[in-house]
């Protein structure tokens, strides 16, 4: 196998405040070899600065998740890619684990599970039912690390270049190539989501949006009822939403 198996894709807009914990927990990694590349999409905060040191590239463009992380799959080496949000959380032991699987599986691509930095009981609730659905309808979200082997990105064209519900689109195309399997690593992300917007009405927009989405109603119609939260504060440990 190549030297370089994994290549990590972080899109970034503005993530100057919560980007440097998951670049340092992703260190390991690095010194082993493999790549970190941010994809940012015209912050104007610290996020590249910050982020200089820490990764093997920056690739600059317009803002859009979909577009950023095309972007940076175009510039990987990997046999591997990995797509993760600026607000996720790893240990050091869950970045060995993971390492070590896609070493050894044979997989086409996958996901990992997901829990909230906030751990009052809905949010585990919450996190549960994430789990569940993603394992019965074999679609991943974004926040759960999808990872996918690079030659098969590349064959199903990569995500879809539209500005909402690109990792539900990117998991419907490679779920008619072979089904996902789940790492056995866990992240953990944000709760801002529900945090800001109050945790029924997002779990009832988030929904609603995904049937929209199943039903025919056009991604970009659907960007105008999502309302993204906006960027942290610098003293804050979440992450746009």
């Amino acid at each position: 196998m190549p030297t370089v198996y994994l290549s990590i894709i972080i899109p970034t807009l503005n993530e100057g405040a919560v980007l440097l914990p998951l670049l340092q927990s992703l260190q390991i990694l690095r010194q082993a070899g493999q790549e970190i590349i941010l994809s940012d999409g015209g912050s104007i905060d610290q996020t590249c600065a910050l982020a200089q040191p820490l990764v093997d590239q920056i690739v600059h463009g317009p803002a859009g998740r979909a577009q950023q992380m095309n972007r940076g799959a175009r510039q990987a080496t990997g046999c591997w890619l990995w797509f993760v949000h600026a607000d996720t959380r790893l240990t050091q032991q869950t970045v060995q684990t993971f390492g070590n699987y896609l070493q050894q599986t044979q997989v086409g691509w996958g996901y990992c599970d997901l829990r909230f930095a906030d751990q009052r009981q809905i949010f585990r609730v919450i996190a549960y039912l994430m789990r569940q659905r993603t394992r019965l309808s074999q679609i991943a979200t974004g926040d759960q690390g999808i990872f996918v082997r690079h030659d098969l990105f590349v064959q199903i064209g990569g995500y879809a270049t539209i500005p909402l519900m690109e990792d539900i689109a990117l998991s419907r195309q490679l779920k008619r190539h072979c089904r996902p399997d789940c790492a056995p690593v866990q992240l953990t992300t944000s709760a801002r989501r529900w945090q800001q917007r109050g945790v029924w009405r997002t779990i009832l927009l988030m929904w609603w949006l995904r049937v929209a989405y199943f039903i025919g109603i056009p991604p970009t119609r659907l960007a105008t009822w999502y309302r993204p939260c906006p960027s942290p504060a610098s003293d804050s440990h979440t992450a746009d939403c």
